[in-house]
């Protein structure tokens, strides 16, 4: 079961919504929200310094904007590669964008720890799509685009 989520999105008002959709979607999940991938980073490498509070503060899933400043979604991947936990826990990545772009989506796939794309904005459709599919992913099920 989907117990944490984290958004990661420079644009408040996306954070504002999607947060609100997954509270619409089922008011139990507890939500992380960053207004940018350095600052989420950083909370996973004090959480690895930290072992008592793992297991309540890793997300199940996150979703993660592509186009940042500073640090965009898929250099979000360099660094998160390197965090020790990610191989102890299931935590799947799924970038969100208003790009429809090709190139954006084929990287994005291949990508091997992002789970999928889904584009802007997000609906409680859409995200009862990630979540359903989070909770039933096979370990080497192929990448998936939602629309």
């Amino acid at each position: 079961m989907i117990e944490n989520v984290m958004l990661i999105d420079d644009n408040k008002i996306d954070l504002f919504v999607n947060q609100r959709i997954i509270e619409k979607y089922n008011p139990n999940i507890k939500t992380r929200v960053f207004n940018n991938a350095i600052s989420a980073i950083s909370f996973f490498k004090l959480l690895e310094l930290n072992t008592n509070i793992k297991s309540v503060a890793i997300p199940d899933v996150i979703l993660l904007d592509i186009n940042m400043p500073e640090m965009n979604g898929f250099n979000f991947f360099n660094e998160f590669k390197l965090l020790n936990f990610i191989n102890t826990r299931a935590i799947k990545v799924y970038m969100v964008s208003s790009s429809m772009c090709s190139m954006d989506i084929n990287k994005a796939r291949n990508e091997p720890y992002c789970a999928g794309y889904i584009t802007k904005p997000l609906t409680v459709n859409k995200l009862k799509n990630v979540l359903n599919k989070s909770e039933n992913i096979e370990p080497n099920e192929p990448f998936k685009k939602i629309i």
